[in-house]
């Protein structure tokens, strides 16, 4: 939020960061405590207010927190109701906050659904879309590196992050290897016949089973009649085909694809078609820095994480600031408290240059 200030003949202009007022946030239903921290931390230092929407699915996780935040923001400066919510999530609560005049600016978590809704309104949208970040691994890489990392990125959260790795795409003559450091890490590789089980119970008819959003890997096995081994594992792999649901859509589920290709071009070009143009986050793992360099280029994605975890790519184990709303289809991309801030400008003639 830094001012500036630039001088010259003509005198000067001053840049600053003002706060749009009050800000309607739609949470969504699959990381709401982590999406709502971070948003209030970013738009409170912004100088706004904000009024939470919470998705129905996690009204009482939702509600807790936002109640805890405005008591903290209370002790801190002395003002009430920074932080809000309704005692009712509904979705006509949040198409009423959406049309509220008093609502300057919509901060959107969510599907495309709602986020095309908030376009609609005719305020100022900071939207985020859906993701399916592939994670392209070529032969160069430091495999021991690249399987921990693999696993703690997908593992996170149980894969609900729309950041988290959703398919591994690895050229085959180090995919075994790969494999068996991932079993090392705390994965558990499926066999053909149990991933017909898995696809059966989680993907039915090629979607996200609702039920199973966001459960555990022993859950996933136990509705799959599959049996939990003595030790739960952190993650579950499965070596598929390019075209198998588990790939080309986005599950948010603690199953990690792994799909074999001849060279480095060929993974690419995969991924390609796996991200499908959502532009939000890829992966990779080489010791090519033409090649990292190249997916990156050809990816487009908001975020690119190369040689680490996913979560890297929002602050978490990597530099930068942490973010959970990560606005690919409105353009800002990873926010933070400057982008929920507008920038002005105040021009003083023939003045305060003292060059």
């Amino acid at each position: 939020m830094t001012t500036t200030a630039l001088t010259g003949d003509g005198g000067m202009v001053l840049f600053e960061y003002s706060p749009f007022g009050v800000i309607g946030s739609v949470a969504p239903s699959t990381n709401p405590t982590e999406t709502i921290i971070n948003n209030s931390i970013s738009m409170l230092a912004a100088g706004n207010s904000v009024y939470f929407s919470p998705h129905p699915g996690a009204k009482n996780v939702s509600l807790k927190l936002i109640g805890m935040i405005e008591d903290i923001a209370f002790r801190c400066c002395g003002i009430r109701n920074l932080v809000v919510t309704v005692a009712e999530p509904t979705f006509e609560a949040t198409q009423q906050m959406m049309a509220h005049p008093n609502i300057a600016v919509l901060a959107i978590t969510g599907g495309p659904g709602i986020v095309a809704m908030g376009m609609k309104s005719g305020k100022k949208v900071i939207g985020a879309g859906a993701g399916n970040p592939p994670c392209i691994v070529d032969e160069t890489a430091d495999i021991v590196k690249a399987a921990e990392d693999i696993i703690n990125g997908a593992a996170f959260d149980y894969n609900l992050p729309c950041i988290a790795e959703k398919s591994l795409i690895v050229v085959e003559s180090v995919a075994e290897r790969l494999v068996q450091q991932m079993q090392a890490f705390g994965a558990l590789l499926l066999n053909a016949a149990d991933i017909d089980k898995l696809r059966a119970v989680c993907l039915p008819e090629g979607h996200a089973n609702k039920k199973l959003v966001g459960k555990s890997p022993a859950a996933m096995l136990e509705a799959a009649g599959i049996a939990v081994p003595a030790k739960p594992p952190r993650l579950l792999i499965g070596i598929v085909s390019a075209d198998d649901p588990w790939v080309t859509s986005e599950q948010l589920m603690p199953m990690l694809p792994v799909v074999k290709v001849d060279n480095f071009d060929s993974a690419l070009a995969l991924a390609l078609k796996v991200e499908e143009s959502l532009h939000h986050t890829a992966i990779m793992h080489s010791q090519n820095v033409s090649r990292l360099n190249l997916a990156a280029r050809t990816l487009q994605t908001s975020i690119f994480v190369k040689n680490g975890p996913s979560y890297a790519g929002i602050g978490v184990g990597g530099e930068g600031f942490t973010t959970f709303t990560i606005a690919t289809p409105t353009g800002e991309g990873t926010t933070s408290a400057r982008t929920f801030a507008r920038s002005r400008r105040c021009v003083l003639t023939n003045g305060f240059s003292i060059r």
